[in-house]
């Protein structure tokens, strides 16, 4: 098929790389335009547009669809159907209506559950068993187009949002080859009216841990917002990223060290610390962390 793919960061890439393995034709592919970067603020590339200039395709990153010349070089394009995927603009009308089948939308969540910009992860941070993707028929309304396609996975007790973004990157690849060969055939199915719920995008307020909550919630924080933004608090008066945990035995104040493991006491129960982040400085697991930083028994944490 001649394809028009829109997606910008990491999670869309396997996908473009799928619909190129599998022998479809890339009429261009759209993404966010480079960004400032890194200390230096230097222009940076997509994902998205880094692997599609390496595999030769050509890339247009507008800033908006507010110029009807964009959207007519859209329409230009003859597209049997767009591809979107963690895209980060909205599309008009017009553009949803060029290409002949439509344009299809990957979504991470098994929706009416987690529209919207983070659906991994809510997913984990209210501790959903499950998760999947969806192959959708776009619309006008934010992730309410009718389903074509849905896989299902189970979320673990030990994912992280990084660990489940990269199985549900790679499940999406697979999901849109498959759709695309049965393209005339599937039927969309409107999403129920109920079980409706909003990702919201993740505010940095959200990350700094509260000790005194259950000892599961700390948890599915620290999991659901590794690596990025990343959960923290404060150790001897450091900001210290918290980048895995797991829910462990023991009681005592809230915030108060229990022992030479990092296990830290909670409103109900305590969580252990896997890996932390110091400022300046690359991930490591506890026993790394407490080598060269004392943490000791009875501290109580910020």
């Amino acid at each position: 098929m001649r394809i028009v793919f829109m997606g910008t960061p990491a999670f869309s890439v396997p996908v473009l790389e799928a619909l190129v393995e599998a022998g479809h034709q890339i009429a261009c592919v759209y993404c966010q335009p480079p960004r400032p970067a890194g200390r230096g603020k230097q222009l940076r590339l997509s994902a998205v547009q880094d692997r599609a200039e390496a595999l030769g395709l050509v890339v247009r990153h507008p800033l908006n669809f507010k110029d009807p010349g964009e959207i007519a070089a859209f329409e230009a394009l003859n597209a049997d159907v767009a591809v979107v995927v963690a895209y980060g603009l909205i599309l008009p009308q017009r553009m949803l209506d060029a290409p002949t089948h439509g344009c299809l939308n990957i979504h991470a969540s098994l929706l009416p559950r987690w529209r919207g910009a983070a659906p991994i992860h809510r997913a984990i941070m209210v501790g959903d068993a499950e998760t999947g993707v969806c192959v959708m028929q776009m619309e006008a309304g934010l992730d309410t187009g009718p389903v074509l396609l849905q896989s299902r996975i189970a979320i673990a007790a030990t994912d992280t949002t990084g660990i489940l973004h990269d199985r549900l990157a790679a499940l999406g690849a697979d999901i849109i080859v498959d759709a695309l060969a049965r393209l005339e055939t599937l039927v969309a199915i409107p999403q129920p009216q109920t079980g409706i719920t909003y990702a919201a995008k993740i505010d940095k307020a959200e990350a700094r841990v509260d000790w005194a909550r259950p000892a599961v919630e700390v948890d599915r924080l620290i999991r659901g917002l590794s690596p990025f933004p990343g959960a923290w608090c404060e150790i001897s008066g450091e900001r210290i990223k918290l980048l895995a945990s797991e829910v462990a035995n023991g009681e005592g104040e809230a915030g108060t060290v229990l022992d030479g493991a990092l296990t830290i006491a909670c409103g109900q129960g305590a969580v252990r610390l896997l890996k932390v982040q110091r400022a300046g400085r690359g991930a490591a697991r506890t026993q790394e962390l407490l080598h060269g930083f004392a943490v000791l028994p009875g501290i109580r944490l910020g």
